[in-house]
């Protein structure tokens, strides 16, 4: 569940739930102070403390102003990325890098995975990581799309498909191997 969600609803259950939970977002896991806070959001400082500490509701209007700013902030923490899920090689090593794609710069964080499970749990961990968006094979795409609040998009492998056929038809095209030899 992201931060926004579970201050959401912290709203729904209670405004003394939602009152702290709104205080430890903004001191512990945004690391600002409430003037901060407030100056980003374009909320009167009068207004949110308000909100924090004598129980006034905030209008629809200041819910909004403060989810918005606090995407704004997490998505600038994040580095605004693209998680990428994929087989590597190497278990458990994030690799980040920067693409040219069409007209813009777009970060990418490739997460490793190595089966379904692992997979499932790479696409978890890249949207807690602040991904924007999921990049996955097609496998899983349909459950993680339950599971996340992000856009996901199932890797299209047809490039590297095509490249594999290539591969087994000039295998196909030798000579099958004499007693001793090797098939490589």
């Amino acid at each position: 569940m992201t931060e926004i969600e579970k201050l959401l609803w912290a709203s729904m259950d209670s405004d003394e739930r939602f009152r702290t939970s709104l205080r430890e977002l903004i001191d512990q896991r945004l690391g600002m102070s409430i003037q901060e806070f407030s100056r980003r959001a374009g909320i009167p400082q009068s207004t949110l403390y308000k909100i924090l500490s004598e129980g006034r509701e905030p209008s629809l209007k200041t819910l909004r102003q403060i989810v918005n700013t606090i995407r704004e902030i997490q998505g600038r923490k994040a580095g605004n990325f693209i998680g990428l899920i994929a087989t590597r090689s190497v278990p458990n090593e994030i690799i980040e890098r920067t693409m040219q794609l069409e007209d813009r710069t777009v970060n990418v964080r490739e997460y490793p995975a190595s089966s379904v499970e692992d997979t499932i749990i790479a696409a978890v961990k890249a949207e807690r990581d602040g991904a924007v968006a999921v990049v996955c094979p097609p496998i899983v795409t349909h459950t993680v799309e339950k599971l996340l609040n992000v856009p996901i998009t199932p890797i299209q492998p047809r490039e590297s498909v095509t490249e594999a056929l290539r591969i087994a038809a000039r295998r196909t095209l030798r000579p099958p191997p004499g007693p001793g030899m090797s098939a490589t």
